[in-house]
């Protein structure tokens, strides 16, 4: 069966940090996010996942969609922190010609993400002329997860469990748009019981160079109902 070949690009990196504010950089937030993501999809079968970049390093955008075309990526995900003052989340994918797959994903991926992240407003589907999603062969989607610059939206951008929820949001995208299916976890093998065995085990409580004390210990075990005999 065909992999299913994931690019989880981490935007920014390196010497570029991106948008930054309120103790945040966004480089360092789409990297957590892009890593939680590539955690998540190693539960199911038949998916490869690569990330653009695995640590704090720099990149070229030609360089990301270079890496995810010559892999032969299925699709693209490039993850984004936005700034300007607004709040909430929205989804772009290129404003040219893109193909239906294009324009299905975004709005599966885009819907599951809402419902994944919870009560923060949904700023909707949207194009742009960005270069990751242009020169990408793949269908490609920009997930921009928040204001990094609005001190509300910071608050969320710095707890861990809700960076997980905007993975976990795209994971359930993922799982829809390819049908996904989990690992199967191996069945532990259940131990032999004696119900289910001819095997018989044996103890042996004493061994003795004087008879007599054998035949004193045989006799107090027979009188508190044990079954016992002596071997010589």
């Amino acid at each position: 069966m065909k992999k299913i070949k994931i690019f989880i690009d981490a935007g920014h990196g390196g010497t570029d940090p991106g948008a930054v504010g309120n103790g945040l950089r966004e480089k360092d937030l789409t990297l957590a996010i892009a890593k939680a993501l590539k955690k998540y999809l190693e539960q199911y079968e038949n998916v490869e996942v690569r990330l653009s970049r695995e640590d704090d390093r720099t990149l070229t955008l030609k360089q990301r969609t270079d890496m995810a075309n010559a892999w032969g990526a299925d699709y693209f995900i490039s993850v984004h922190i936005n700034a300007g003052g607004g709040t909430g989340i929205e989804t772009f994918i290129w404003n040219g010609n893109v193909s239906a797959a294009t324009r299905n994903n975004q709005n599966v991926m885009h819907s599951e993400i809402m419902k994944a992240v919870g009560n923060v407003r949904d700023r909707g589907k949207k194009t742009q002329n960005f270069h990751v999603v242009r020169e990408s062969n793949m269908p490609a989607i920009l997930p921009e997860f928040m204001f990094i610059d609005n001190a509300n939206d910071a608050q969320l951008l710095k707890d861990p469990a809700f960076l997980n929820k905007c993975a976990k949001g795209m994971e359930n995208g993922l799982v829809s748009i390819f049908n996904l299916k989990k690992k199967v976890q191996p069945t532990p093998t259940p131990m032999q019981t004696q119900s289910n065995t001819n095997k018989l085990y044996r103890v042996q409580v004493g061994a003795f160079a004087n008879k007599a004390n054998a035949e004193a210990l045989a006799n107090e075990l027979k009188s508190k109902g044990y079954s016992v005999f002596i071997a010589e």
